[in-house]
């Protein structure tokens, strides 16, 4: 806990130092970026980061801060080669799923171990918790600066046949996109599929999987229940999305860019937040074609949601699978971190092995 409050305190002093003093923009030296966003049909990319990028920042910069903003899939390339492309100025900033880099770095994992923090409070904090581990890692081996944390609508299965439990998941082929679900998709007896985003419908549409994982929002306005009969609601975790920007084009900026940059993406990861909190019901009522779709596509799929029994089996995977499978690629000193800064918010304590 000491740890954990040091932490947190350490990033409020900074945001606090960069804060104090007002920048306004005449002051600004106008500069023009680089960005590559999240897939463009998430919500969080069509309510959050397309808005902020081409509208809200040049707006409040005067027009002295503008950006290209160009969505992953529009690049042709895959989440887990962003860390590579920032490290070498490819871009300046970028949005990810942090989630996916785990392959690289462990860590980058840990605050959305796959079913570990269903609550959407906690997952924040436990996030922010966990905040200057990412950054250090971050700016460590990848050149790397972490600027805002958001995350997706809770991380559901959508299939193309009727599920009503989780044991009618055994057996079946799931997509996953990253390595903590693919423990926990083990744990249900089940076979995990890895398959980037863009190319999900046509592989349900053509039974390569039976059901697939994303947001329960995020699939309605990808156009999933055109391929799917039922989404069991069943929440495994957050789909964190990061904002980040080239260490070496970071240091470079003028203080005064720097100081009104840091006060505009602190503002951005309360507005992904904010957005987060209404897409959680939105998913439910866009989906299943009730009055009141604002942020999705009016549709019609079963939302199944878990029963006591259903997230009592999903709690001893994840003890006995989805915490095991992580402490064991990431080692005794992750452990420590995850259990100072994050166990104590989730409500459980981490074995290394």
């Amino acid at each position: 806990m000491k740890r954990l409050l040091s932490g947190v305190l350490a990033h409020s002093v900074l945001l606090a130092s960069l804060l104090s003093t007002p920048v306004v923009a005449q002051e600004l030296k106008p500069d023009h970026f680089k960005v590559v966003g999240i897939a463009s049909t998430i919500p969080v990319a069509i309510y959050d980061e397309k808005p902020f990028w081409t509208t809200t920042l040049p707006a409040d910069s005067k027009g002295k801060l503008t950006a290209d903003l160009t969505p992953i899939e529009q690049m042709g390339l895959d989440d887990q080669s962003l860390l590579r492309l920032m490290k070498l100025g490819v871009m300046d900033f970028a949005g990810m799923d942090i989630t996916k880099m785990a392959g690289d770095d462990p860590r980058f994992e840990a605050c959305d171990l796959a079913g570990a923090l269903p609550d959407m409070k906690k997952a924040r904090a436990a996030c922010s918790a966990y905040r200057d581990v990412l950054d250090r890692r971050m700016e460590a081996s990848w050149n790397t600066k972490l600027l805002a944390i958001g995350a997706s609508t809770p991380q559901v299965l959508w299939c193309r046949d009727e599920v009503k439990s989780i044991e009618d998941l055994k057996g079946k082929k799931i997509r996953v996109f990253n390595n903590t679900l693919r423990d926990f998709v083990t744990g249900l007896g089940a076979t995990s599929v890895s398959i980037a985003f863009s190319e999900v419908v046509p592989a349900l549409s053509n039974g390569v999987v039976d059901c697939a994982v994303t947001g329960s929002l995020s699939g309605n306005t990808a156009g999933w229940p055109e391929v799917t009969k039922s989404v069991f609601m069943l929440p495994l975790g957050w789909s964190f999305n990061v904002v980040t920007v080239n260490k070496k084009r970071w240091d470079a900026l003028p203080p005064e860019t720097k100081a009104f940059l840091t006060k505009e993406f602190a503002a951005y990861e309360d507005k992904m937040w904010e957005t987060l909190a209404q897409s959680i019901d939105q998913a439910a009522i866009c989906s299943t074609g009730k009055p009141g779709c604002k942020l999705g596509k009016p549709t019609k799929v079963t939302l199944v949601e878990p029963s006591e029994a259903d997230m009592k089996r999903a709690s001893e995977i994840v003890a006995k699978t989805v915490l095991p499978g992580w402490a064991k690629r990431c080692g005794a000193a992750c452990v420590a971190e995850w259990n100072d800064r994050i166990g104590t918010i989730a409500g459980v304590k981490m074995s290394a092995n």
